[in-house]
């Protein structure tokens, strides 16, 4: 089993940035990949970017630019830096870890997170 827990999430200014965090506890040796997603009003969910147990990184093609995705393994979170923030990048943003474990591979996510970029 693995737990997730994002924050970071609130009203910001069109322009401004942001830093979400997503920790991670449970079975955390068994997670192969963490990503972001996010979900706008009245759309459906979307990939964001996602980084491997390897560091490797990649991002939706709509997305490079201004997101960054890193990690801090020594306190299991990950982060999504938004930056130049526009309306559109509104969205409940939700993390997401696959995990390996027993021999099946299980997908878990967090409650989520509410982005608003509103002047």
């Amino acid at each position: 089993q693995v737990q997730l827990v994002e924050s970071g999430g609130g009203l910001v200014q069109p322009g401004g940035s942001l830093r979400l965090s997503c920790a991670a506890s449970g079975i955390i040796a068994s997670i192969t990949v963490m990503g972001w997603y996010r979900q706008p009003p009245g759309k459906e969910r979307e990939l964001v970017a996602f980084i491997r147990s390897s560091g490797d990184t990649d991002y939706a093609d709509s997305m490079k630019g201004r997101f960054t995705i890193s990690r801090d393994n020594a306190k299991n979170t990950v982060y999504l830096q938004i930056d130049s923030l526009k309306p559109e990048d509104t969205a409940v943003y939700y993390c997401n870890a696959r995990s390996f474990y027993g021999g099946t591979y299980y997908t878990y996510w967090g409650q989520g997170t509410q982005v608003t970029v509103s002047s």
